[in-house]
């Protein structure tokens, strides 16, 4: 009996030490790639994300876009929602969370299949200039214009609007010639570019985002505090080292983009995001090339 409940004793210990680990592992996320990341920055009290706030519809309405780490793709598909882009391209370095992203693609255009009949046929019967205008628009041109009273597009187009990939956006991603954005987001990811690709990585992301914005097309980043940086330095052996070496704070960030990049004003735009939860009150602000 004494036997038996020590081996009961061990099995048990065994058990808690494997969810121990599975619970380490799971948090290890050396290039911020969280798998719930949107699920403990949102959660289930709030409706939608609350830096949507500060984005203005101007920036996105009839615009091909681009969302520099997008993750599970849940502000990339509500921005495609809420303001109506033309088009709008997701990348993230974890394949993980690209299928994520698409997977919530079909969850959101899946949900959207509720709406009533009579919004589909005033909003059918709004579209026909819209569609006339663009029939000789190629593939990639799709317009938007196809959407509700209440801004949403509809979910017949939402899969032609919203498209993610897997890219590394520092070492190996290469788009097109010809290829530009009219408004380009970088969200709570610039520490990350740090961390695994020091300073430099850091310059390449603001060179590579000023190079593929269209003139006049607008830049917005939300750079993470410095202290989060200690936070996360032991990820990985590569951001311990970089961590010591990094000399650009991101306190220095707007000097850097208008001063050196070539951006020619910026507007702080952190007060309109109100309603964000404790630890991710991070400013926001928007570049124009």
């Amino acid at each position: 009996m004494e036997h038996h409940q020590q081996n009961k004793g061990n099995q048990q210990e065994d058990m808690a030490t494997t969810t121990t680990q599975k619970k380490k592992r799971k948090e290890v996320a050396i290039f911020g790639n969280y798998r719930n990341y949107y699920g403990y920055r949102i959660g289930q009290d709030l409706e939608e994300d609350p830096r949507l706030k500060a984005m203005k519809k101007e920036w996105f309405e009839g615009k091909d876009c681009l969302d520099i780490g997008c993750n599970s793709g849940v502000i990339t598909i509500a921005i495609a929602q809420k303001f109506n882009c033309r088009s709008i391209l997701g990348i993230d370095i974890d394949d993980a969370r690209i299928q994520d992203a698409y997977w919530t693609l079909r969850k959101t255009v899946k949900s959207t299949r509720a709406v009533p009949a009579g919004v589909a046929k005033s909003t059918e019967s709004k579209n026909v200039t819209g569609i006339e205008n663009h029939v000789a628009e190629s593939p990639k041109k799709r317009a938007s214009t196809d959407c509700t009273e209440s801004h949403h597009v509809q979910e017949a187009n939402l899969f032609d609007i919203v498209s993610f990939k897997k890219e590394n956006f520092i070492q190996n991603w290469h788009p097109g010639e010809n290829t530009s954005y009219d408004t380009i987001i970088c969200l709570s990811v610039s520490k990350w570019v740090q961390l695994n690709w020091g300073d430099a990585g850091l310059i390449t992301l603001f060179s590579k985002v000023w190079r593929l914005l269209s003139p006049g097309g607008v830049f917005i980043l939300e750079p993470q505090p410095w202290s989060s940086y200690y936070s996360n330095r032991l990820v990985s052996e590569t951001a311990r080292i970089n961590y010591k070496e990094i000399k650009i704070r991101p306190e220095d960030f707007q000097d850097i983009l208008l001063d050196k990049i070539g951006f020619r004003k910026v507007e702080d735009i952190t007060s309109c995001a109100s309603g964000r939860k404790p630890g991710f009150s991070r400013p926001i602000f928007a570049f124009w090339k």
